[in-house]
């Protein structure tokens, strides 16, 4: 049996959805992991950080291999490969095993994430632009409150989550081998092997714009991923591990939510709207730091997430549209890239300078301000690209008339 496109358009959502869940299931564990373990703050951050790192690593190499060999035999393999890396976190005995199914889970995120963006496109340009940047957010924001909620509730937390996710990947890698190919292949496969950045001139000047607001937006987003569970709770005093994970819930629900209902207004509004929210938003978080208040601290995260749905969203409606068939794939794993690096690398830096030097709440204002000041540097490129943009059409309306 063959799926139709639009059922193939959305298992492909599912799937985009279901890799990010599988990517912030792990946060609300990490308590657990640090309790039956005895690492410190460093080492969850280096968990969180190694996947980044290996998320990278797939993008570089494999990010446009799919306008090569086609969208599904990527997929495929992706989709086995997260398998693998669940059955690892079930069974996972110590720090090199959370290590390792970090690896395994980022590199088949990464090799997924071009081909399944660029398969939206080709289905749907207008919807798939609108799915590659609601998916990400609630399949983050599920991610973390399932398994959140299964920890508390259910036996066995560390190996539970984990299966139940193996079993969606297998059913979507045989829902993949049924669905029709939405790219030609062509020539080529083995040279997109070579890390590379193709960014069409047409979508520089687009990139330049969009990323101070993509780095700010995941660099929050993997700050709340890593030690945000470890904040919450010490700004709540209490040891409930679906606490822990309900923050980074809040930041990807709120995102989502924002990026849905911003869909008619231009990208240009949506990317201010972004980074104006995010400024907000950790403004606020720096009080609820500040006064150690946690209900502070959830409504500026509901607010800096909507600043990061409508930043990642404006983002990528003001790049991927520029972007021809064939170069889809390979401009999607760009921006991923810009993403991922800004998520893992301030995360890591972050755990270390909660144990050696600022602690926890003096690192979250840390990183606050910093997020903040990217922020603020997305938003003044944005004014002032509309500014010369206004000033562009009235000398040109000025010319016509005369």
């Amino acid at each position: 049996m063959s799926l139709t496109r639009n059922q193939a358009f959305y298992l492909q959502i599912s799937i985009i959805a279901s890799f990010l869940a599988g990517s912030s299931a792990p946060t609300p564990l990490y308590p657990i992991y640090q309790a039956a373990w005895g690492f410190s703050a460093i080492a969850v951050t280096l968990v969180f950080g190694i996947y980044a790192i290996a998320v990278l690593a797939s993008l570089l190499f494999v990010g446009s291999l799919s306008d090569y060999t086609g969208r599904r035999p990527v997929l495929i393999v992706a989709a086995l490969g997260q398998v693998v890396a669940m059955l690892v976190f079930a069974t996972a005995n110590g720090f090199a095993a959370l290590v390792a199914a970090r690896v395994i889970q980022g590199l088949a995120t990464g090799g997924a994430a071009g081909a399944v963006g660029a398969g939206l496109l080709d289905i749907d340009r207008a919807k798939g632009t609108v799915a590659n940047a609601i998916g990400p957010m609630l399949g983050t924001a599920s991610g973390s409150l399932v398994s959140g909620l299964m920890v508390q509730f259910l036996p066995a937390p560390t190996v539970l989550v984990y299966l139940v996710l193996a079993v969606v990947f297998v059913a979507q890698a045989i829902g993949v081998a049924a669905m029709p190919e939405t790219a030609t292949p062509r020539p080529g496969a083995l040279a997109s092997l070579r890390p590379q950045f193709r960014l069409p001139p047409q979508a520089r000047e687009a990139m330049l714009l969009a990323a101070p607001a993509l780095i700010a937006a995941w660099a929050l987003a993997g700050f709340y991923a890593s030690l945000g569970p470890s904040l919450v709770r010490r700004l709540a005093g209490s040891t409930s591990i679906m606490l822990g994970g309900l923050a980074l819930t809040v930041l990807a629900v709120a995102g989502a939510a924002t990026a849905f209902l911003t869909l008619a207004r231009s990208s240009r509004f949506v990317l201010g709207l972004g980074t104006s929210a995010l400024i907000g938003g950790v403004a606020a978080m720096l009080l609820a730091v500040a006064t150690s208040s946690a209900a502070i601290f959830f409504a500026g995260t509901a607010i800096a997430g909507a600043g990061f749905g409508a930043a990642f969203q404006g983002a990528i409606r003001t790049v991927m549209p520029l972007a021809a068939s064939h170069e889809r794939a390979g401009v999607l794993s760009i921006l991923y890239v810009i993403s991922y690096l800004a998520m893992g690398v301030p995360a890591v830096l972050g755990g270390v300078r909660a144990v050696h030097g600022g602690g926890l709440l003096g690192t979250a204002s840390e990183f606050g301000l910093a997020v903040m000041i990217l922020a603020a540097l997305a938003l003044a490129g944005s004014l002032a690209q509309t500014r010369f943009r206004n000033a562009s059409v009235r000398s040109l309306n000025s010319s016509t008339l005369s």
